[in-house]
């Protein structure tokens, strides 16, 4: 994300809060608490690269508020990484931890680099060196990192060992989410934040009568999130006709085969010129003609300049701050339905709770055991911001959500003293 993006997007989160907690008429000093996160921390680290030479990395951190349990929240590795956007994803993932009912508050994290120009070993020793500038301050009590774009389980296991190593050779598997199994990581979280979206998706479409073996599915983004909720969709029988990756778009009104098309870009490491499917541009992919739309991408995506062009009845916004609070006016006005990002992806930070749950009692439940929990989690969380949007039919999903969280969080406020 570009500076200017940045400052976009958290200009967007703040502006959100501001509607929903005037709205709820909320005491002002709610929104004069949580319009900026309670602390950031901007690091500069040595890494040693693999021709001797030593490379500077410039790291950031936000933890947005801990009023209701220890700041939780993902770490990226991007080239455009900036302290803005790691603020306003920090203050999303309060509001979405808030919406699933989760006893934490929201943190984000970033390095400003480009780690498909790192090898193994030079990702290893960038991963170390994040963690031994932030290692004060996150903990299992504390701050709680996990994975996010660019990085993965392995990361996680490097940074939760360099944590370990840092406190005295202590085991504390609980200090980051998202690692492998065998380090204490949870079952089902790989595909948490996709299933937990499917979930939402599901319970949108009971409401909206839109049959979903039938449902044609357009996916913006064809990582960890978008790739899982095409397969989990397909499984349940709708048609996948487009999706996007960074280097652009396939289209096939039939549908497109899920498994051949993974096994394309695992091939090629792209969806474009897959056999079955035409190019398209990206721009065309956000515009066409479908039931469901899932931004899975990056943020600011859906924007004042391509709302009027959607034709999607149900948005569900995998990615964090797709839509932009002027694209929001324009869908609402045009009577499509978008499950909010805090609300469609919080299947991971859920899924990335129950690993920190385990890890602190030692015990770990079966993959149905955290699909179950799942399931009934995002159908309380998505049923509390439908009840609240009928409650307030002017507003949209969106501001119902943040009404659901900033109710419970003013609540805890108060009880806490903080007001």
């Amino acid at each position: 994300m570009t500076e200017l993006n940045g400052k976009q997007a958290l200009h967007n989160v703040q502006q959100q809060l501001k509607t929903a907690a005037t709205l709820m008429e909320l005491d002002p000093a709610v929104y004069e608490i949580l319009k900026h996160p309670q602390r950031t921390l901007t690091v500069s680290f040595p890494v040693r690269m693999d021709n001797g030479t030593i490379q500077t990395f410039i790291g950031y951190r936000a933890q947005h508020t801990n009023v209701m349990g220890p700041t939780k929240g993902g770490i990226r590795f991007h080239p455009n990484v900036t302290l803005n956007e790691v603020k306003a994803l920090s203050m999303w993932m309060t509001f979405k931890c808030s919406v699933a009912g989760l006893p934490y508050g929201g943190a984000k994290g970033g390095v400003v680099c480009n780690p498909k120009e790192l090898s193994p070993g030079e990702l290893q020793r960038l991963a170390r060196g994040y963690i031994q500038a932030v290692g004060d301050f996150i903990g299992p009590n504390v701050d709680i990192p996990a994975p996010d774009v660019y990085t993965n389980a392995q990361i996680m296991a490097w940074m939760m060992d360099e944590f370990n190593k840092l406190h005295g050779g202590h085991n504390y598997p609980g200090v980051i989410t998202g690692k492998p199994i065998n380090v204490g990581g949870s079952l089902g979280r790989d595909t948490a934040t996709a299933q937990g979206c499917v979930y939402a998706i599901q319970e949108a479409c009971q409401k909206l009568n839109i049959n979903i073996n039938q449902a044609t599915v357009v996916i913006q983004g064809f990582g960890n999130a978008g790739t899982n909720a095409a397969v989990l969709l397909s499984e349940l029988g709708a048609k996948i006709i487009a999706v996007s990756d960074s280097q652009g778009a396939v289209y096939n009104q039939a549908g497109l085969d899920i498994a051949k098309l993974i096994a394309h870009k695992q091939a090629t490491k792209s969806v474009i010129d897959f056999a079955q499917a035409e190019n398209i541009p990206q721009t065309d992919l956000l515009t066409l003609s479908c039931d469901i739309l899932i931004p899975a991408a990056l943020e600011n995506q859906i924007t004042a300049n391509n709302a009027h062009k959607i034709q999607a009845k149900l948005i569900a916004e995998a990615a964090n701050g797709p839509t932009t609070p002027e694209a929001d006016a324009i869908l609402k006005d045009q009577g499509i339905t978008v499950i909010p990002d805090i609300l469609a992806n919080a299947g991971g930070v859920i899924v990335s709770y129950y690993e920190w749950v385990q890890n602190q009692m030692y015990y770990y439940w079966s993959k149905e055991e955290i699909h179950t929990k799942l399931a009934r989690q995002m159908s309380e969380a998505f049923n509390s911001v439908w009840q609240m949007q009928q409650k307030y039919p002017n507003t949209d999903l969106r501001t119902a959500a943040y009404m659901v969280a900033l109710n419970r969080i003013a609540e805890v406020m108060k009880l806490r003293g903080w007001l």
